[in-house]
């Protein structure tokens, strides 16, 4: 496919000047509409305020909100003048939060009000600064409520006043091999970390992953997937860009909302998780909606049931769906399945390598790698893999072998027709509804409590989400805790989505020989356990 040089930035200002006056953005709910200059000016404004600000190159900028308009306008403004825009999950609470901040190095940091349960101002003004130094500023994006903080009309004050001569200085030192987005991820090992990839990264992924849907200008894509994820920056965004398509966006996931987008805008395209996916097909005004526009789109974050898979292809239209396989280190697809392979292929496997993409199946032992047909460690090499973990070479190079192959961690099986079956992961890591979930991180947590001595957390397997959040804990000597203590200990502290469902207290754990716990056998007990729970309350 030939491999493209552009940064995002430039690729704005391209279809700015080429397509000014063609529909980039759209949110029905608002009835907003921003063509691609109209939305190229913004940007231009805000990066002038950024700069007013004290952000240089490799800064980095953090944005903590859901899908807002002004979302994308924080991405683009960043990546205009060489700063880096650091994703911070909505689900985030107070412990993670700061975290993040202090490992990321963050500048300036633009944040919603509020989301859900979640008063976002409020935890960002109880946070000890003292050990924040690099944060100098934080702004409010949606509204006038800056509560002691700026917010963003005051950001595009700024830029109003700010020196042209340098910003056209700093827009043109930016490089598609420098850093333009860094997402935290809990990756196969420790703590979140810092994954950071390039404009060439995520440019290259786009195209490719565009380029797998037969995308051409006069397709628009519906997204309702999160932008602090690969799935909306890169599979979403970056396709758009390197396409010069239209998109229509939610600021969360409805599905009414989405069905009725797609009707009033007349989309061609739409991404989501399996379980979006069954949301929308059962929604009790589904029939309502003309969908009939709709041909191609992702269905990704778990392997989809081939009865689902059906249902979308036949009500919903999208003969031409593709599922992607990748992790946000390879930024993030590594294989996907193309519009042409028959519907169980779709949906009982991740399809071939991308373009420009090596990927091979290697024996975790050995290093061997594995014939067709074995199970072993799915790797991948090219122009796709990060740059690296922030601050952290030593889990870089665990992560990134000496011969340039990024490790997933997850375990895939290659068929005789060339493809890739995702069949379990080597490490402990949970997926929750295409959530990543590293169990240290929670275990670490609860180790917080001084009733506990010991606790193991696990995955267990669950219709809904694929897998929920489980826990096993050994009390401390003559104390006493209950499964809601634990949640409530949790609550506020660290995402819901992370917070065990399951509780079991018990006296010891299964070990092999040389003393390790047996985490698959604490995934058995706990399947079992929970089949009993729900076997009685039924």
């Amino acid at each position: 496919m030939g491999l493209r040089t552009d940064t995002m930035g430039g690729l704005l200002e391209k279809w700015a000047f080429e397509t000014p006056d063609k529909k980039f953005i759209t949110y029905c709910d608002r009835n907003l509409n921003w063509t691609y200059r109209e939305f190229n000016d913004r940007v231009d404004l805000f990066a002038k305020g950024l700069m007013e600000l004290g952000v240089e190159k490799d800064s980095k900028v953090g944005i903590w909100a859901n899908n807002i308009p002004d979302w994308l306008t924080v991405f683009f403004a960043s990546a205009k003048i060489g700063a880096w825009l650091v994703t911070v999950n909505t689900n985030y609470k107070a412990a993670e939060l700061d975290y993040l901040l202090q490992d990321s190095d963050i500048h300036t940091l633009c944040i919603i009000d509020h989301y859900r349960d979640s008063d976002y101002v409020e935890m960002v003004q109880g946070l000890d600064r003292s050990h924040l130094p690099f944060l100098k500023n934080v702004v409010v994006m949606d509204g006038a409520k800056g509560r002691g903080f700026l917010t963003a009309e005051d950001v595009f004050d700024k830029g109003r006043k700010a020196n042209d001569i340098m910003y056209q200085r700093m827009k043109a030192d930016v490089d598609c091999q420098d850093i333009v987005n860094m997402q935290y991820t809990s990756g196969t090992t420790g703590f979140p970390k810092g994954v950071m990839l390039t404009h060439y990264n995520i440019v290259n992924n786009g195209q490719a992953t565009g380029d797998a849907m037969m995308y051409t200008p006069d397709d628009k894509l519906l997204v309702c997937v999160p932008f602090f994820h690969c799935f909306g920056i890169v599979l979403a965004l970056c396709s758009v860009m390197t396409h010069n398509m239209s998109m229509v966006i939610t600021v969360d996931f409805d599905a009414e909302q989405v069905l009725k987008s797609i009707h009033q805008e007349r989309c061609t395209a739409l991404y989501g998780v399996p379980t979006m996916y069954v949301a929308e097909l059962n929604h009790e005004n589904f029939s309502k909606y003309d969908l009939s526009c709709l041909r191609t789109g992702i269905m990704a974050g778990s392997l989809c049931p081939i009865e689902t898979m059906r249902e979308v292809m036949d009500k919903m239209y999208m003969k031409d769906i593709i599922s992607v396989y990748g992790l946000t280190e390879s930024s993030p697809g590594m294989t996907c399945s193309r519009t042409f392979h028959t519907m169980e292929q779709r949906a009982t496997t991740v399809g071939t390598e991308f373009p420009e993409v090596e990927v091979k199946i290697f024996n975790p032992e050995t290093g061997e790698e594995c014939k067709v047909g074995e199970h072993g460690e799915i790797c991948c090499k090219g122009y796709n893999v990060m740059k690296g973990y922030y601050k952290n070479p030593k889990a870089t190079a665990e992560t990134i072998d000496a011969n340039g192959w990024l490790h997933s961690g997850d375990l895939a099986m290659k068929d005789e027709d060339g493809f890739y079956h995702i069949t379990g992961r080597i490490k402990d890591m949970i997926i929750r509804g295409g959530e990543n979930i590293y169990p240290r991180e929670i275990e670490n947590f609860i180790y917080r409590m001084p009733e506990v001595r010991m606790v193991e957390v696990v995955g267990i397997p669950d219709p809904k989400y694929g897998e929920i959040v489980g826990a096993f804990i050994i009390l401390k000597d003559g104390q006493k805790l209950t499964q809601e203590q634990v949640q409530d200990y949790c609550k506020g502290q660290i995402a819901r989505y992370k917070i065990p469902k399951y509780i079991f207290f018990v006296e010891d754990y299964p070990k092999t020989g040389s003393g390790k716990v047996q985490k698959f056998k604490l995934r058995e007990m706990a399947k079992e356990m929970v089949d009993k729970i729900l076997a009685e309350q039924n």
